[in-house]
């Protein structure tokens, strides 16, 4: 259990590491959809690449966070039965949803999607809109987005059996600390810093 428990720890800090620069991709979405509405009205010009950008930037975000996301705990859940259980049940009902429903989705998407990614590599599919981009950069996230995902499942479910033989701690307590926002507050306040230094 120890080895498991070590992979575990690996792949949490694989997803923690992705999560803490993929906020990045959130606010270069946001600049470039400013820049784009600013460009839009005082010149009258745009290109489909602008918001299709957006998209892929978006979409790489929401599948590349997903596992950083369920990490921290913060997918949405519903609580209607579980929070009435014991501690035991509630990981009972997590170490069922993380083998008989996490796991399979991820794995199909996985079956599905691998191929999708790479027919559109090798095609070097475009956009069907003027100006558009290629594709297979979006498609890539599919693959990519769903294996963190199922191996923060397995950390998640690792933990959740460890937790159950008493080897470790609640591993569904919330730990305090600071938010993802919160640090990215202040990197960007100390770059700022730094930069007046400068």
């Amino acid at each position: 259990m120890q080895f498991l428990l070590k992979f575990s720890r690996a792949i949490d800090a694989l997803n923690a590491f992705v999560g803490k620069y993929v906020i990045w991709l959130i606010l270069a979405s946001t600049v470039i959809s400013a820049v784009n509405a600013i460009v839009r009205k005082i010149f009258n010009v745009s290109s489909n690449a602008y918001l299709e950008v957006q998209w892929y930037l978006f979409a790489a975000a929401f599948l590349l966070a997903s596992a950083y996301t369920l990490l921290h705990g913060e997918h949405v859940r519903i609580d209607v039965l579980s929070h009435r259980l014991s501690k035991r049940g509630q990981i009972w009902i997590d170490v069922i949803g993380f083998t008989l429903f996490l796991t399979p989705v991820c794995v199909a998407m996985l079956w599905f999607g691998t191929p999708f990614f790479l027919q559109g590599l090798r095609s070097g599919e475009m956009s069907n809109n003027a100006g558009g981009l290629i594709r297979w950069p979006v498609y890539m996230m599919i693959p990519i987005g769903f294996s963190l995902l199922l191996l923060q499942g397995w950390s998640e479910l690792i933990k959740r059996i460890a937790f159950l033989k008493g080897l470790i701690d609640d591993p569904t307590a919330k730990k305090a600390g600071r938010t993802a926002e919160e640090e990215l507050a202040d990197e960007i306040a100390r770059l700022a810093e730094a930069k007046t230094k400068a």
